[in-house]
């Protein structure tokens, strides 16, 4: 499980940031990848890394400000244009109005797709299920309707204990994937085995919390609880004047992402959605002060790949 951060700007591109898209790579889990958020040339962003459109499964958009969705009709067409036929079909998750945008768009520019889309309209819990992955929606505070989400992998069986399997005189063969997945099987010589018997511990999933445009909230609380990682918008740094700004834009601060990562005991902080104003010696304050806000605190650039790994795995 990947994060690949496509845009990590705000409001529009510079010369350092596009604007706001991260894909979630789920190659190994689901051999798909997800998109949150798709602003202006996304999919320019997405020709210099090894993402293949047709692999794209499913987006999630935030909110309906122009800097979260306008790279996604020119996304919708590209992928056609690649190959992607009836039977990769594409599910985008947005608020109330996403649908009618993407649709007139298509329209007007007598775009026509080589596979279906599902468009399912964002209300507050479980909005995907399945039996490797959930995800979550709260709402935000932002100037217009505004959504954030929480991916919540589901546990990974336990290992195979191949000593015990061993000492028990079991023989090696397709038997080991049977008892892998848990099974009773029934071996040559008789004997009845529980394939639950050989496993180790259950592996917890992993638990990602993306959230962009908003002011603090309760939703963001819920979204953000024991994340291994919480990406969070930081469109402004930590001074009270930029405070001001934060709330008369309904934005956040690196302050607030901070606090809020601490109260929610979140394992690692990423930094995203970040002001043009912070460059050169203002940046470097910037992740100073993040750092020294929350410790695991990582200010993102474009085309940055972070790796989320079992808690077992990590070295943070």
């Amino acid at each position: 499980m990947e994060l690949e951060f496509l845009g990590t700007g705000s409001g529009q591109p510079s010369k350092f940031r596009n604007v706001a898209s991260i894909a979630m790579k789920l190659l190994d889990e689901r051999n798909a990848v997800w998109l949150f958020d798709v602003g202006e040339a996304t999919q320019h962003q997405i020709l210099k890394t090894t993402i293949r459109p047709r692999k794209i499964e499913k987006i999630f958009i935030s909110h309906l400000h122009g800097d979260h969705i306008f790279g996604l009709p020119g996304l919708l067409s590209s992928r056609s244009f690649q190959g992607a036929d009836k039977n990769e079909p594409l599910t985008i998750y947005g608020p109330k109005g996403l649908k009618s945008f993407v649709n007139t768009a298509l329209r007007v520019s007598e775009t026509h797709l080589s596979y279906p889309i599902h468009f399912v309209e964002i209300e507050a819990g479980t909005i995907f299920e399945d039996e490797t992955f959930k995800v979550v929606a709260e709402p935000l505070r932002h100037r217009m309707e505004a959504w954030g989400f929480r991916v919540e992998e589901k546990p990974h069986a336990g290992e195979l204990l191949i000593d015990k399997v061993k000492a028990d005189n079991i023989p090696s063969g397709p038997v080991y994937g049977q008892l892998k997945a848990g099974e009773t099987v029934t071996l040559a010589d008789g004997r009845t085995v529980n394939g639950k018997d050989y496993l180790g511990p259950a592996q917890p999933g992993r638990v990602i919390a993306i959230i962009f445009d908003t002011m603090p909230t309760e939703g963001a609380k819920i979204l953000a609880k024991d994340a291994d990682v919480l990406v969070h918008e930081s469109t402004y740094g930590v001074s009270k004047d930029e405070g001001k700004m934060a709330r008369a834009h309904g934005h956040s601060t690196t302050r607030d992402a901070a606090k809020l990562a601490q109260e929610m005991g979140v394992k690692k902080l990423v930094l995203t959605h970040i002001s043009a104003r912070y460059i050169g010696p203002l940046l470097k304050k910037f992740i100073s002060d993040a750092n020294k806000l929350f410790n695991n605190t990582y200010v993102a650039r474009d085309m940055d790949v972070i790796d989320v790994p079992f808690t077992k795995e990590s070295h943070e």
